[in-house]
């Protein structure tokens, strides 16, 4: 079955961002360097990610990689990760940790259609949206 999974791209920090995100959504981390697949970067960028997979308990498959020089970098812009579900204390778990250290841009609270819902911008760039789904009536 075809799967659709968030690859982000990081500027040397990669790394730095899978590891926190591994403490926000736990699970299972693989990363893999540039020195793992000589000639993919100059040598001087053989200890940036070229690849990181996060595999959290929940099912979630969140991706990412530095940028090597040699490749146009662009912080992300007009998309976001998001985050949903029914658990309200794992929900309000994940936007404690994706805050910290981040802006908020829409507090995490009562939207009219219910449930609760934010936006925020983490430490890393990176913008998501945590959602817990209303009940349903």
């Amino acid at each position: 079955m075809p799967s659709l999974n968030p690859y982000l791209s990081f500027k040397d920090n990669a790394r730095e961002a899978v590891e926190y995100y591994r403490s926000v959504f736990g699970g299972e981390l693989q990363i893999s360097t540039f020195a793992d697949f000589p000639g993919m970067a100059d040598a001087s960028e053989d200890a940036l990610v070229m690849h990181a997979q996060l595999t959290s308990p929940e099912g979630f498959v969140l991706m990412a990689a530095d940028t090597p020089d040699r490749m146009p970098y662009e912080p992300p812009a007009g998309i976001a990760v998001s985050v949903s579900g029914e658990d309200e204390s794992k929900l309000q778990g994940y936007w404690d940790a994706l805050a910290a250290g981040g802006t908020v841009t829409m507090p995490y609270d009562t939207p009219p259609w219910g449930g609760k819902f934010g936006m925020l911008t983490d430490r890393f760039g990176i913008d998501w949206m945590v959602s817990l789904n209303a009940p349903q009536q």
